[in-house]
């Protein structure tokens, strides 16, 4: 998705997408690792070099040695597997430019043995770090937790593109859209390049007129409902777009099968 420092657009972001980069926060604020310590940044320097420590996507600590995040994160740009063998992850480093913080090599990935690549369903993935990282955990939606009303204010945070072109936020950025409706987010995307809107496993965020949003190399990370993680960046077109919101991960839906691959 998009970059939380300017929008937070959704259309399958890609630190390995099929249909494209990564998302990041468009027409966001500035945000510090010390508000959100559980969000973290996944890192791939042999694909993605030295810049920003190689960030590509993000994702939420939810257990000491668990990271939730997009499956799509884990696919390449032509819609095959790549876990990289090099992945890591980065946590208290509000400035990808400095070395604050911990780096943690990711020993297991566990994509969503349901996720359809081509259709962006079931976008979750959890990865197993070698190391615990003791810093607080985020909590989570419970199964088929009724949170998602049309117009509640929720919050996406990510390091991602903060434009739409390409202008990647070396900083931790935060942006707050209200949730959309499902008949609203099913005329958006009925079908053809940008893919069908699935209430079932998707829930929508944005302005009717645009301007905020996730974006490329926001995927992965958290959408936040009064504190609690309720979805995951995962797709869109485009970013900030008016009448595109950004799609996410109904994490309701697939609460359990997380907890269960996470072992909480």
């Amino acid at each position: 998705m998009v970059a939380l420092a300017v929008v937070v657009t959704v259309a399958v972001l890609t630190g390995a997408t099929p249909s494209g980069p990564p998302r990041v926060v468009v027409g966001g604020t500035p945000a510090d690792t010390a508000t959100y310590p559980w969000a973290v940044a996944l890192s791939s320097r042999a694909e993605y070099g030295s810049a920003r420590s190689g960030q590509f996507c993000g994702g939420t600590l939810i257990a000491p040695t668990k990271v939730l995040t997009a499956a799509h994160c884990m696919y390449d740009a032509n819609g095959k597997r790549d876990d990289r063998p090099d992945l890591k992850v980065i946590q208290g480093r509000t400035d990808l430019r400095t070395t604050q913080g911990h780096e943690v090599a990711v020993g297991e990935v566990y994509v969503n043995p349901d996720f359809d690549p081509g259709r962006i369903l079931g976008d979750w993935a959890v990865l197993t770090l070698d190391e615990p990282l003791e810093t607080g955990v985020a909590s989570m939606v419970g199964q088929d937790a009724d949170v998602y009303a049309s117009g509640t204010a929720s919050t996406v945070v990510g390091w991602g593109d903060t434009t739409g072109r390409g202008d990647y936020s070396s900083t931790l950025r935060q942006v707050t859209v209200p949730l959309v409706s499902d008949a609203t987010c099913g005329a958006a995307y009925p079908g053809g390049r940008y893919g069908t809107y699935d209430a079932v496993a998707m829930v929508c965020a944005g302005e009717r007129l645009g301007g905020k949003d996730a974006c490329s190399a926001d995927s992965g990370g958290p959408l936040l409902v009064a504190g609690r993680v309720a979805g995951i960046v995962s797709w869109g077109d485009g970013c900030a777009l008016a009448g595109k919101p950004g799609v996410y991960t109904r994490l309701a839906s697939f609460a359990r099968d997380i907890r269960d691959a996470a072992g909480l």
